[in-house]
């Protein structure tokens, strides 16, 4: 009989396991399709998810949805995304390049559309004066001035002059990237002078002449919301709080978009699944999940959040912030708050206790995630994310998606963050 209670037990874990990675790769394969375009801007993707988790969270039992509304100006790519390069040799034909593998664009850049001559920077004897010089001569005029990102980086002051109208006769900028191409929207509530391309290097190495058809369209005002669900506990003087930010970064084009199963649809599900698990198991606290949007521009509705809060930021004992959780590495990096400092002993030891995973890597607090602007309010918080697994290449590039994405690291970081707050006093 007890054997049999045993495998009963048992079986009926295994099904709320299962139940629980049933519901987390719904959450990723559904908001990571075509019919959310990247979870931007250009073409309401972002929005559309966030009706989609609003319906989801209901779904799952919580007590109360709020979508909390807010605006922001961005830089969009979701028309015209052609270029084709030519070498120096007199009889060659140019050659279409493909958006999101050979190029992308710069979040800040303009449109353009023309045929350029190229000038390629002599890093390896690099003077700027020189190259001011040569880009004065006239087989230069109305040249794209290529060169590896990194090296404009740590040149920063000459190149940033390239970017401005007035400074030089240039039309604009390529920067060369490994591949694989990535894409951001962090600046993107700006446009520069000119426009940037990135390319990869074998995309632009011999290239001569390049002609461009590049459409952008600036959004200003652009309405979008945090989705903000709540599961009451039996107290109300505190509360925990999940967050992930369910935006991406839309469109690179008419037919390429950036659908962002690692970042950030596996943390958008992991905290639907913890809605859910606690609308089953009434917590202590009450228990706050905020899905936000903007994350990749720059932060923008976490943003509005602490400085529009729906609940005093004060009372938060702690806050979670998941974000690319889609992968496998088997240490787990985080970053945490100097207010979260004070509990990080206990999510060592249940880690340690557990063998979640072999080790919790802790980096220094950093503006790279949503965690950010509750950190520097001294809320105490942590921040989650896989980093360097198998999926950890395709960051920002059209291939994180559904059938990249890795699901090892989910049921870890449920299992330790669900602890955390059973232990927590």
């Amino acid at each position: 009989m007890k054997k049999l209670l045993f495998i009963l037990l048992a079986f009926i874990g295994m099904q709320v396991s299962a139940q629980n990675m049933a519901l987390y790769k719904k959450v990723i394969k559904e908001i990571t399709s075509s019919k959310y375009q990247g979870r931007g801007y250009a073409k309401g993707g972002a929005n559309k998810a966030g009706k989609f988790l609003a319906k989801e969270y209901t779904r799952v039992g919580v007590d109360e949805v709020v979508c909390q509304p807010f605006t922001l100006d961005i830089q969009t790519f979701a028309g015209k995304m052609e270029m084709w390069t030519n070498s120096k040799s007199e009889n060659s034909k140019f050659k279409k390049l493909q958006p999101g593998v050979d190029f992308s664009m710069r979040e800040y850049s303009p449109g353009v559309k023309g045929e350029f001559p190229v000038y390629h920077v002599d890093t390896l004897n690099f003077d700027a004066d020189r190259m001011f010089a040569d880009l004065a001569k006239p087989e230069y005029a109305n040249c794209l001035v290529a060169c590896e990102f990194w090296f404009t980086y740590r040149h920063r002051e000459a190149f940033s002059r390239l970017q401005k109208a007035g400074e030089c006769q240039n039309a604009g900028l390529i920067y060369t990237w490994e591949s694989p191409i990535k894409f951001f929207k962090a600046y993107g509530h700006r446009v520069v002078d000119k426009p940037i391309i990135w390319v990869t290097p074998e995309a632009i190495e011999g290239v001569s002449r390049v002609r461009l058809n590049v459409d952008a369209k600036f959004l200003k005002g652009y309405e979008c919301f945090n989705v903000i669900a709540k599961v009451e506990g039996q107290k109300h003087d505190s509360c925990y709080v999940f967050t992930a930010h369910y935006d991406h970064l839309g469109n690179l084009g008419k037919k390429v978009f950036y659908a962002g199963a690692n970042d950030n649809a596996s943390g958008t599900a992991a905290i639907v699944t913890l809605a859910a698990y606690y609308a089953k198991h009434r917590p202590e606290y009450d228990m706050y999940f905020l899905a936000f949007s903007g994350e990749d521009a720059n932060l923008r509705g976490s943003t509005y959040f602490v400085e529009h809060p729906t609940f005093p930021l004060s009372q938060i004992k702690y806050l979670f912030n998941i974000d690319m959780i889609g992968d496998n590495s088997p240490v787990q990096y985080c970053e945490v708050s100097d207010e979260g400092m004070k509990a990080f002993p206990l999510f060592e030891k249940i880690n340690k206790e557990k063998h979640y995973f072999q080790s919790l890597n802790r980096g220094d607090l950093a503006a790279n995630s949503d965690h950010y602007v509750f950190a520097v309010r001294d809320v105490p918080c942590i921040f989650l994310e896989n980093e360097k697994g198998d999926a950890f290449q395709y960051y920002h590039t059209i291939f994180d998606n559904w059938e990249h994405v890795v699901t090892d690291s989910y049921e870890p970081v449920f299992r330790l963050v669900r602890d955390f707050v059973e232990e927590y006093k």
